[in-house]
């Protein structure tokens, strides 16, 4: 029988849960408990019940009781070793500590009954090993100092539940309302199970014989999480059950559905996450970009428009003059485009230098290119000095701050139902960084690198921010685009920006450089615009040429076009080419 079930996801479930075990003709457990964080608060609510009845009140109460919602649950069933079996002996225990509560759940009979320390501070209620046990591991946390399980070492605490592992089986899961830790016991007579879910999934439903766990039944979202369980739970949706067992000894926290950190015994090999103190790293500051050198771009942005039958006269806007500031200086510009064109020039309100092409003669083919020689001079993206005041979510703007950055501010409009899941979806980031600004907007930058697929031909300039999300793939425009919806709901400026990408001679992204390419640049308070590419995961600096800024798409574009008269059978040709210039004597 299943003995513990616990998940961690990205904002708020609803799941339904069959207790299968209660039906007729099944043994029922000697008790089974449910714990979970209405509302993302730190106040837990559990449900449970001793020595339960075939088809018990309680259980169909959690099968189908709507308030059952969380980021965080906890599921234990009871086979009783210590203590009688009543409801001060069923998990999971909840105790509050430090302005939270927190619940544990215990796999395992310890073979030594723990005693607690004299002046102990948390005393037990019931007779069973595992209460004691949750009470000695609130002793030692206050003795560490700790007040949340984000503050603790994972190693030194790894290292004493391993102690306590000497007094028998201790399998285990803890967790203050935020965070969820496993720890699996180190000889391996009870195990830890992890299952990483990955959107997108339509169903997930996942059980056996005693339990069924249906994320989807209630209309919960395609969203990532981290399940953990003392034995692997069969799919039952083509989703595949992708469980791998944690090290014996080992321990793992996980937030917000994803995992944080993973304490191995001394000598150990990583099992759940082998590179995932590498990609925790680089979802935070804690892994800087290295300084890169001044870099000159040579840039070369041809089109060409053929037609089938003749255009008697169109118009043309063309963004094709890379930007000038701080960070990237203008060296030489050109812009050639066939005979019989007229133009002018003009800087848009977003700062765009733009010029509007006029063609009063037919043609069949429309040639405009580009020259363009430019010093990138954003070397260190991070070198600027610590943020202070406004470093944490929710940012608060000055009046005529807000009205300077409204238009990069507002959310795109959508249905509010999807705005809503957006919301959630952002505010998972946040919660996941402890609300620091630029350590979530590092997370979004690199989840959607990490999570969503780049496919070209999947999306059309009309996708909107919400189908990327669902589909979680699209191409650079998608994936900016995504990456400035869930900034601005989370009241932080963000604009989309046209411009280049140099890959190398040769690189996995060569599509990213036959053409324009597209990223973001949010505002930090106090430092400026800076430059975060969710496509390729990394902040910008030399290898960006940026073009074109705007509110979305439609404002940064590098050519678009009306035909007045004629025309028909168009076909499209681009193609960009970036080379950085060798300084002399190389």
């Amino acid at each position: 029988m299943l003995n513990l079930l616990a998940l961690s996801f990205e904002g708020e479930l609803a799941p339904g849960l069959d207790l299968r075990c209660l039906a007729p003709g099944r043994k029922p457990p000697d008790g089974w408990g449910v714990g979970y964080y209405p509302g993302g608060e730190f106040a837990a609510t559990v449900l449970k019940e001793a020595a339960p009845q075939l088809h018990s009140t309680r259980s169909e109460l959690v099968r189908t009781w709507d308030p059952l919602e969380s980021s965080l649950m906890l599921l234990h069933l009871r086979t009783a070793t210590w203590g009688p079996i009543t409801e001060a002996n069923t998990q999971p225990f909840c105790r509050s500590a430090w302005g939270r509560d927190w619940l544990l759940a215990h796999s395992g009979s310890l073979e030594q009954r723990l005693k607690m320390p004299v002046g102990a501070r948390f005393e037990p209620v019931g007779s069973t090993d595992s209460e004691t046990l949750f009470c000695r591991f609130l002793d030692w946390m206050q003795d560490q100092g700790w007040r949340s399980l984000g503050e603790v070492d994972a190693f030194r605490l790894r290292a004493w539940l391993e102690e306590l592992n000497q007094l028998g089986p201790l399998t285990l899961v803890v967790s203050d309302g935020r965070d969820l830790l496993l720890y699996a016991d180190c000889t391996g007579a009870t195990q830890g199970w992890v299952w990483q879910v990955s959107p997108p999934y339509e169903r997930l439903v996942l059980g056996d014989e005693d339990v069924e766990l249906d994320l989807t039944r209630r209309g919960a979202k395609s969203r990532k999480g981290v399940i953990v369980a003392t034995q692997p739970l069969d799919s039952r949706t083509d989703v595949p059950a992708n469980w791998t067992q944690l090290t014996p000894g080992g321990l793992v926290l996980v937030r917000q559905g994803a995992i944080r950190v993973e304490a191995l015994p001394p000598g150990a090999q990583g099992t759940v996450a082998p590179a995932m103190a590498a990609e925790f790293e680089a979802r935070s500051r804690l892994r800087r970009p290295p300084e890169t050198p001044v870099r000159v771009m040579d840039v070369v942005h041809r089109t060409v428009y053929r037609y089938q039958n003749p255009v008697e006269r169109s118009s043309h806007l063309l963004r094709l003059t890379p930007l000038h500031d701080r960070l990237q200086s203008l060296l030489s510009h050109d812009v050639t485009l066939s005979a019989g064109v007229t133009r002018s020039e003009y800087e848009d309100v977003f700062g765009n230098r733009v010029r509007r092409a006029m063609v009063d003669m037919p043609y069949t083919e429309l040639v405009m290119e580009a020259r363009s020689r430019v010093e990138l001079r954003d070397t260190d993206p991070l070198g600027y000095r610590p943020l202070h005041v406004r470093s944490v979510l929710p940012l608060v703007w000055m009046p005529w701050q807000a009205n300077m950055l409204q238009p990069y501010l507002l959310p795109p409009e959508l249905p509010d139902t999807q705005l809503e899941e957006l919301s959630e979806y952002a505010m998972s980031f946040a919660r996941r960084n402890d609300f620091d600004l630029l350590d979530t907007l590092l997370d979004i930058n690199y989840s959607i690198f990490k999570e969503y697929q780049y496919a070209q031909g999947t999306t059309t300039l009309n996708t909107t921010a919400f189908s990327v999300y669902s589909a979680r793939r699209g191409v650079c425009q998608d994936f900016a685009n995504v990456f400035i919806c869930l900034a601005r709901l989370l009241g932080v400026p963000a604009r989309y920006v046209c411009g280049y990408l140099y890959t190398g001679p040769k690189h996995a992204n060569t599509a990213q450089a036959e053409a324009s390419h597209a990223w973001v640049q949010v505002y930090l308070p106090e430092v400026g615009w800076k430059g975060f590419d969710p496509t390729n995961g990394i902040l910008t600096q030399t290898d960006h040429v940026r073009v074109a800024v705007g509110r979305q798409y439609s404002d940064a574009t590098p050519t678009t076009g009306t035909i007045y008269l004629g025309g028909g059978g168009e076909q499209l040709e681009v193609w960009v080419r970036c080379e950085p210039v060798m300084p002399e004597g190389q």
